[in-house]
Order: C-alpha cells, then structure tokens, then sequence
C-alpha cells in the first residue's frame, strides 16, 4: 500500500489542475466549491465559483443576500435546491454558529444539503481530518484497481467501500491523499478509454491485469427515468412579458418561467395545442434532468391576458435579466430574443 501512496501522490503533484479551491483553507470557500461541484463540471464550475466569491466573500455576505440574487447569480447552474441549501445554511451558520463554519465532520454533516461525501470533502481539506471521501471517481479507481464486483450503488457496497477508502487513507495527509485520488479518477482513470498503459498504478490493477477495466464499475439496476411534457406561454403586452413565480416544492422553487401548463402524456399535450392558435409554436425542446425528461414546447399566445395573481409579474425587456429562470428557458430566449421581444 505504500507504493500505491507514493505512486498516487506523486502523480497528482505533476499532473493536478491548478484550481482556486485548493489554494485555500478557509472552509466557507471549499465547502462552496464542492456545492457547485455537485453534478457539475469543473470547467463549467469554476466561473460560478469565482463569481460568488466575489460577490459574497464571506459567508456573512452570503447569509445577507437573498434568495433571489442567490438563485439569479445560480442562473444557468441547475439543481436549483442546491443554491437554496447552500443560501439557507449561510444563514443558519450565520444566525447560530456566531457566522464560524464548523471544524469536524460530525458537526459539518448536520448542516442541510451536506452528505458524508462532502462532509469528508471539507473537514480533510480545511482541517486535515481523517476522513476518506467516496465520490463517483473515488469509486472508479477503488473498483478497479482492486477488482471490487460489489455493486456500488448497493448497500454491501457502500458500507465495503467506505470501510475500503477508510482503510488505504493516508492519516497523516488525508487531505491530500482525497484530492489525488479524486483527481485521479477525473482525468487518469477516466470513464471510457483510460490510459491504462501510462498508469502509475497499473502494476498492481486488478482490472488492468485481467483484462477487465471497461467492467468497472459495477451498478445493478437503473434509474427510472419519468418524462414531463410542458407547454409554456409568451403572453406579451404593451412591451412587457408576463412571467410566473414558481412556489411548488419541485427542483424549480422559487423560479420564475414564463406561465406554464403540464401535461402527462404527448397525445394530452398535442391536443392542447391544437385546440388553440397562436402567433408561433416553437420545435419541441427536450430537457434531460437525472431522473427526468422534460418535452419543453414554447408558443405565443395571441389573446390578450387578464391575470391577476400574486405569483405573476410583468415584465419588461430590460428586467428579465435580473430574474432567476430556469436553464431551458434560458437557452429559448437566447435563440429566440428577437422573436420573443419584438412587439
């Protein structure tokens, strides 16, 4: 095991991203990184990392803001809840912890929207606790390199993992060790197609030596994918857009969109459409979530609205930037700004 250490670290000291999260201890800053992080690419991440550091530099800054500046600067990100964690932990922190971030994992995970992935995360990178994080990549290098066919999203396989990753942890740089093994996985043993041939740790690969890499690692079942068929409505008058605020308990909380009908088939949602008319009727846009498909249609209604409701606003060209949309919407108005706003 000591080889694997050597060989795992001096790796990750060649080959590692220059990344702002990592040149930090201050744990307000990783515990955001890795929050952004969640089921984001670091590419794409990195631009909302440095943007909320500079607008709220401190978690106090942050516990300040509200929500909708929050979910706007977000805009774009995806897994809304997770901005809304991250805003409603600010506050609790700030509230009831004196505005100081916790110091142990114990204590982090009690925090909303942290699980032991980033609880571990965190408390070995500002704090250098011994806590071996288990994410996704973290899985892949263990899988193969020690040819593990429990299923990972198994319960055996989570506790046999973690007990794993628990027992090859470097104890006295755990911090280290966590982001050269996830580092790792990221870009050496990769998904598809590894270099297996140029790998630091191929001598000792179960997978490598048997031949077996593209079988690791293992999943039973799959997830159950729901699809959502939506029609939204342009409802334009005198320059404005109306927009509707979101207030369900969904991954869109406290969005806003533009007014929406649901449907739960695409026979429902055609003979909606065709019962109506309208100035235009876009292509059907699909928008993949991780357990959902949403068949987003966006037309222009032709009647003149009379709505009044709380959670609906008018809205002129100029403001709709400064409200918080979701991503698909986003990108309709994006490809679409002419035909949308002109009146």
């Amino acid at each position: 095991m000591e080889q694997f250490h050597f060989n795992l670290v001096r790796w990750y000291e060649e080959k590692k991203r220059n990344l702002p999260w990592r040149e930090t201890k201050n744990p307000y800053l990783i515990w955001l990184s890795e929050i952004i992080l969640q089921q984001t690419r670091v590419d794409q991440g990195l631009k909302y990392f440095i943007s909320f550091k500079t607008n709220f530099p401190t978690i106090q800054d942050l516990a300040k803001a509200s929500e909708m500046e929050v979910l706007n600067l977000w805009k774009g990100l995806g897994y809304y809840s997770r901005a809304r964690n991250l805003h409603g932990t600010a506050i609790y922190i700030a509230e009831n912890l004196n505005g100081k971030f916790p110091d142990n994992y114990d204590d982090i995970i009690k925090l909303k929207g942290i699980g032991s992935y980033t609880a571990a995360a965190i408390s070995s990178f500002a704090f250098n606790e011994a806590k071996a994080v288990l994410d996704g990549n973290v899985y892949r290098v263990l899988s193969r390199v020690f040819g593990i066919s429990t299923p990972i999203n198994s319960t055996q396989g989570k506790k046999e993992f973690q007990a794993l990753a628990d027992e090859i942890l470097d104890k006295a740089n755990p911090g280290t060790h966590n982001q050269a093994i996830m580092e790792f996985g990221a870009m050496q043993c990769v998904p598809i197609n590894p270099n297996c041939e140029n790998c630091p740790l191929n001598f000792m690969c179960v997978a490598f030596s048997e031949k077996k890499v593209k079988q690791f690692p293992i999943k039973i079942g799959e997830t159950k994918i729901s699809n959502k068929y939506f029609v939204f409505t342009i409802i334009k008058e005198n320059g404005k857009i109306l927009l509707e605020k979101r207030t369900d308990s969904g991954i869109w909380k406290n969005l806003y969109q533009f007014p929406l009908t649901e449907f739960e088939s695409l026979d429902e949602k055609s003979a909606f459409l065709n019962n109506r008319a309208y100035d235009f009727i876009s292509n059907e846009i699909k928008h993949i979530l991780s357990h959902q498909h949403l068949h987003c249609t966006f037309v222009i209604s032709r009647e003149k609205a009379q709505i009044h409701h709380p959670n609906y606003s008018w809205v002129s060209v100029k403001e709709i930037d400064e409200f918080p949309i979701p991503r698909v919407i986003e990108r309709f108005i994006e490809e679409n700004h002419l035909l949308i706003f002109n009146t």
